[in-house]
């Protein structure tokens, strides 16, 4: 659900990954257990950052509570033989009629500046480590697993991966989207509650259980 409030807090405020009970029972009654996955293969796993930037970074309270956890994680899965996958927005061009219906015009020219080419915003967010080994990838639009919308899926069915570790913001936006694709296309999908950031508690946990419930895991 939206948020009453705009969340105001300072960044590197850190999300509420918590969970109603009755939700996180109601998902162990349907599988007899409460992980969909109980067991992870490294080297057929990728950890898909998505949209990690500096401008989502500035805009967004939870999202620099979630660069140190992203860097954990990412440097255990290289360790363990599994893949890291950098998905940035690729840039906005044009004011499309369709954008500018969701968006408005003045948004819409607000993100192509901020998507262009070497701009400052579109830089990965302070803080992270890539490593030169690592996948980097454009994606238009909001899901990385949406046919035509970006390599990833293909680039990571060569390598064998059946699983895929989401992280990155907005949780409820391209990164479930891309978690409900990736499902779709056959991949175990996992959320990673504290690697993902939205705009509000309320956002990110409606978007955890949409997937818990329906997607992968969480």
């Amino acid at each position: 659900m939206p948020p009453l409030v705009a969340d105001t807090r300072a960044p590197g405020a850190r999300h509420d990954n918590s969970l109603p009970q009755w939700a996180v029972d109601k998902i162990a009654r349907r599988r007899g257990r409460q992980h969909a996955f109980p067991t992870i293969e490294p080297h057929r796993t990728a950890l898909v950052v998505i949209d990690l930037t500096q401008s989502f970074l500035e805009n967004t309270p939870c999202a620099p509570s979630i660069v140190q956890p992203v860097n954990l994680l990412a440097d255990a899965l290289r360790h363990a033989g599994g893949t890291v996958a950098w998905v940035d927005p690729a840039p906005i061009e044009g004011t499309g009629s369709i954008l500018n219906a969701l968006w408005g015009p003045e948004r819409v020219s607000g993100l192509a500046a901020e998507t262009k080419p070497g701009s400052p915003q579109n830089q990965p967010a302070a803080g992270l480590t890539r490593h030169a080994a690592d996948v980097v990838v454009d994606k238009q639009g909001y899901s990385a697993f949406f046919p035509g919308s970006c390599a990833l899926p293909e680039i990571l069915q060569d390598r064998n991966i059946d699983t895929v570790l989401i992280a990155g913001v907005l949780t409820n936006i391209c990164c479930e989207s891309s978690a409900r694709d990736a499902s779709g296309r056959g991949f175990r999908v996992v959320m990673v509650a504290d690697a993902n950031a939205a705009r509000s508690d309320e956002e990110h946990q409606s978007a955890l259980y949409n997937v818990l419930r329906n997607f992968g895991d969480v």
